[in-house]
C-alpha cells in the first residue's frame, strides 16, 4: 500500500504569532552569539536562506537546535522548499512589535 501523500502544509512547522511573543523571550533567544549571527545573517541577506547556507560553528544537530529556538521566540519562518528548510526573517513583523531592535542587533554587531 502506498504512503499517503503529505501536502505542503505539514512541512511547515508551527510558527507563533507575533502579538504572543515578549520582550523577555526575544531577548533570552538573542543571548546566544551562534542565535545572534543566524539573525544577523538573514538580515544582512535580504531574502530567505536554506540552514546549510549559514555557515555556523556548530554541529548540524545544534545548528537545528538555534533554529528552533529562533522560529519558538517568533524571529524566522520556515518552511520547506524542495528538501531544503528555508529562513525567513520575520523582520517586518518584528518591526512592528519591537521597533528598532533588529537593527540595533546588527548594528552592534557590524561595530565588532
Amino acid at each position: 500500500m502506498a504512503a499517503p501523500r503529505r501536502s505542503g502544509r505539514e512541512r511547515v512547522p508551527p510558527h507563533p504569532d507575533i502579538q504572543t511573543i515578549s520582550l523577555q523571550q526575544v531577548l533570552e533567544a538573542l543571548v546566544d552569539p551562534v542565535r545572534r549571527r543566524i539573525v544577523s545573517e538573514l538580515y544582512a541577506a535580504g531574502q530567505d536562506l536554506a540552514c546549510g547556507t549559514i555557515e555556523l560553528p556548530v554541529s548540524k544537530s545544534t545548528a537545528t537546535h538555534h533554529f528552533h529556538v529562533l522560529r519558538e521566540a517568533g524571529l524566522i519562518r520556515q518552511y520547506y522548499l524542495g528538501t531544503s528548510r528555508m529562513n525567513a526573517l520575520r523582520r517586518d513583523e518584528f518591526d512592528e512589535s519591537f521597533p528598532g531592535l533588529l537593527s540595533a542587533l546588527v548594528a552592534v554587531r557590524d561595530r565588532k
